[in-house]
């Protein structure tokens, strides 16, 4: 009798593998066959939905006027009926961005809130008379001022430097202009009232963000603003240094890094600060570089003593010999001429006839006001 035999199992497992039925493409066949069913579904689907779905709802998809058979565009304002007249374009124009007008209204020192000013009068309020061309320039060199000598200070150091440059606008010892008063002593190898002027910082490129705020500062103090806790100081210094003049001077007080100083005697008194601004700026840049000799000359235009002395000699010259401004400088004061009267009213008693001699006295009159309306000396004599 024979015996089946299952040599099966007596096979090792690599001779196992092919005693099993293959079928045609293997395993990776059958998972392809199953991902292209999956793609021709949603084929379908993606066809089909289009033609079920109501037309109403594609309206959201609509691009603009896109399909549509004519355009309606809206009429220009200048091309209405009853708008339009020949060149009524030009008025329909977006106009150019204006340029930025100085500030007005309320000054510094009432927005500083518990700043106590320092010691003394304060500066009067100015403002710029000139042209456009002479706003531009103070602008300028006032903004310049600011930047390079307190660019990192907070704004009421700042707003110092700004109201220093302009008491010394209106102190006659310097000049009358804003460009005139930052690049005083520019020329001179030593000497420069400001020293960014004559150093060779104004070869480095300004920070954008840093020199509009100096230019808004300075804006501000062109149009009238006035830094009160600063006073009438002319002079500062940095709290690094001490000069030889700050002994010399009434020293006001500290704001940010810089000591601030204001002349003393009649310089220093409100008085002083009396030049009236009439525009005339000059180029804002430094003066071309005077002769080693040149810079040697003249140090009152440039040293704070100096310039101190000179105007307390000049007053009291002026007061003692009833000096007078003329167009020239100062100069004597003339006796003030008899009028001149006609025949008839020379007549009646010529300059007699009025000078009030037969008025009727009054009571009560204060001795210095008894000679008042009477001649303080006979004219022409």
């Amino acid at each position: 009798m024979s015996q089946s035999v299952d040599l099966s199992a007596e096979l090792p497992p690599r001779d196992f593998a092919a005693r099993l039925p293959r079928r045609a493409g293997g395993v990776g066949a059958q998972r392809r066959r199953r991902h292209i069913g999956k793609r021709s579904g949603l084929l379908l689907a993606a066809v089909a939905f289009p033609a079920i779905a109501a037309p109403s709802s594609w309206s959201d998809f609509a691009i603009g006027n896109a399909g549509k058979a004519q355009v309606q565009l809206e009429p220009m304002p200048f091309e209405r009926t009853g708008d339009s007249f020949p060149g009524s374009a030009f008025y329909y124009l977006a106009p150019d961005e204006p340029t930025k007008p100085l500030d007005t209204g309320a000054q510094w020192d009432s927005e500083e809130g518990g700043v106590d000013p320092f010691a003394g009068p304060t500066a009067r309020s100015l403002r710029l008379n000139g042209n456009l061309t002479d706003s531009n320039r103070a602008l300028t060199c006032l903004t310049q001022a600011i930047y390079y000598e307190a660019a990192s200070e907070p704004d009421g150091g700042q707003r110092a430097v700004a109201q220093v440059v302009l008491n010394r606008v209106m102190h006659p010892a310097y000049p009358n202009t804003v460009c005139g008063v930052v690049f005083q002593g520019s020329e001179r190898t030593t000497g420069c009232q400001f020293s960014f002027t004559c150093d060779g910082a104004l070869n480095r490129v300004p920070s954008r963000m840093f020199w509009l705020r100096a230019e808004n500062v300075a804006r501000a103090a062109l149009s009238g603003y006035v830094y009160a806790p600063v006073g009438l100081a002319t002079h500062y210094h940095t709290i690094a240094v001490h000069p030889y003049w700050a002994p010399s001077l009434n020293y006001l007080g500290t704001i940010g890094a810089h000591r601030f100083y204001r002349f003393k005697g009649p310089a220093g008194t409100p008085g002083a600060f009396r030049t009236a601004y009439v525009g005339g700026e000059p180029l804002p840049a430094p003066h071309p570089r005077s002769s080693l000799a040149q810079d040697k000359t003249d140090p009152s235009v440039v040293d704070p003593l100096q310039i101190q002395k000179a105007y307390e000699q000049g007053l009291k010259t002026a007061q003692e010999g009833a000096l007078v401004p003329t167009a020239g400088g100062l100069a004597p004061a003339r006796p003030m001429a008899a009028p001149s009267y006609s025949p008839d009213v020379q007549a009646r008693g010529g300059d007699k006839q009025y000078r009030g001699e037969k008025l009727p006295e009054a009571q009560g009159i204060r001795p210095e006001y008894q000679d008042s309306g009477k001649w303080i000396a006979q004219p022409g004599t």
